[in-house]
């Protein structure tokens, strides 16, 4: 991003090539621990703002898929176009009404159409281009549909309590800055980046799911360190003892500590459906 996070400097790699690549073992089972954290609460919100039949959706950077294939199987959306710059995942699980291209949503060249609902998830957060890739997905979306943009919202500040997973959790934060230029400092000003692409109303939630014992966003973090712990390692904020600590107190019953949030935010294109 533009600015990395706790004073670092931009990444100049991409998510998937410095780290997280789709082709490394077990990679997509990470991804859908946190699908199993986050999906219900995305759902929901897609609920409480009508998706449903006679609904064309895009879901952007879309993963493994299982935001795309429930929002045909539960909401009944007559179809979806799920995007993503590596797709070996979703066409793994082929479903009618599920159509997949491989792209990047950054080219200035990406134009899939017009959709009633727009949706990305942890994918902008990624992007130096954040801003104008709000605006182009806006473009996106027909009048009277919505652009609902969810990102990660850092909650282990300076006055956190030093716990291993704060520790641990600060020095990601630094190192997917360094690699990758990820940048969560910005994601509470979506509702106005959003009114200022030209959406109206706007409105936005954060939720953040609990740290327990074996739940999939505990195994989400621990799986994440693992597959960062180089990165982190070349902060100097921690070394391998203090990774390892971490993720045995994510495993047990003392941990006492909030995961990063997920903020959902959303508006609606001015004017009528089709």
């Amino acid at each position: 991003m533009t600015t990395a996070p706790r004073g670092g400097a931009p990444g100049e790699g991409r998510y998937g090539e410095a780290v997280f690549p789709p082709e490394r073992a077990g990679e997509g089972e990470r991804i859908d621990f946190g699908a199993l954290a986050y999906d219900d609460i995305t759902m929901a919100r897609f609920r409480a703002l009508g998706v449903g039949p006679g609904w064309r959706c895009l879901d952007v950077g879309a993963g493994t898929g299982t935001v795309s294939r429930r929002l045909l199987d539960e909401a009944g959306v007559t179809g979806v176009l799920a995007v993503d710059r590596d797709v070996r995942f979703l066409v793994e699980r082929p479903v009618t009404g599920l159509d997949v291209i491989e792209a990047d949503v950054t080219d200035p060249d990406f134009d899939p159409g017009r959709f009633r609902l727009v949706h990305a998830r942890f994918v902008l957060m990624h992007l130096p281009e954040r801003d104008r890739v709000i605006r182009r997905l806006a473009e996106l979306v027909e009048p009277g549909g919505l652009l609902v943009l969810s990102d990660a919202v850092d909650l282990t500040s300076d006055r956190a309590p030093g716990t291993p997973y704060a520790t641990v959790m600060r020095a990601m934060w630094q190192a997917l800055g360094e690699t990758i230029g990820t940048d969560v400092s910005q994601v509470p000003a979506y509702p106005q980046l959003l009114r200022g692409a030209g959406l109206v109303p706007v409105a936005a939630e954060i939720h953040v799911p609990p740290l327990l014992a074996g739940s999939p966003i505990s195994r989400f973090w621990a799986d994440t360190w693992e597959r960062s712990r180089a990165p982190m390692l070349a902060t100097g904020l921690v070394d391998d003892a203090a990774v390892d600590a971490a993720i045995r107190y994510l495993g047990s019953d003392e941990c006492a500590a909030l995961s990063a949030g997920m903020l959902t935010a959303w508006g609606r294109k001015p004017g009528e459906s089709p």
